[in-house]
């Protein structure tokens, strides 16, 4: 089972982006401004980038254990770094809108809440690698 922790961790990743490029078009998710779970907003972009990280992470599931390991890392600091500056900007990287947009002015509490799915992924990811290396 250990051996192939790695694997399942990155399919488990795979489910999660699915499930967050999903909701953006399920209403039960969405409020009356548009927003996902009340607090941001998707868009084409960003769906594509959950859904190509998805597929990234299936693939190195289906491959072999050590193309797990090495998405589990690579996503892990991809994604918590992103969180991270979600968290301090609003903004993220990954989907350009730290360049695009730039610091968006929301309370604190929004840019939290909004970035946790990012650092929670990427932490996931990282724990994962690293216990896999173990």
């Amino acid at each position: 089972m250990s051996n192939n922790l790695p694997r399942f961790a990155a399919a488990a990743l795979g489910l999660a982006l699915m499930f967050a490029a999903a909701t953006d078009y399920i209403p039960a998710f969405i409020d009356d401004q548009g927003r996902v779970f009340g607090l941001f907003h998707l868009d084409i972009y960003k769906d594509a980038l959950h859904v190509a990280s998805a597929l990234w992470a299936f693939a190195a599931a289906l491959i072999s254990r050590r193309a797990a390991v090495l998405f589990l890392g690579l996503f892990g600091t991809l994604y918590l770094i992103d969180g991270l500056i979600g968290v301090a900007t609003g903004s993220g990287y990954l989907d350009l809108s730290l360049f695009i947009v730039g610091v968006i002015d929301e309370p604190f509490r929004i840019k939290l809440l909004s970035s946790l799915p990012h650092v929670g992924l990427g932490a996931f990811g990282l724990v994962s690698a690293w216990a896999s290396r173990r």
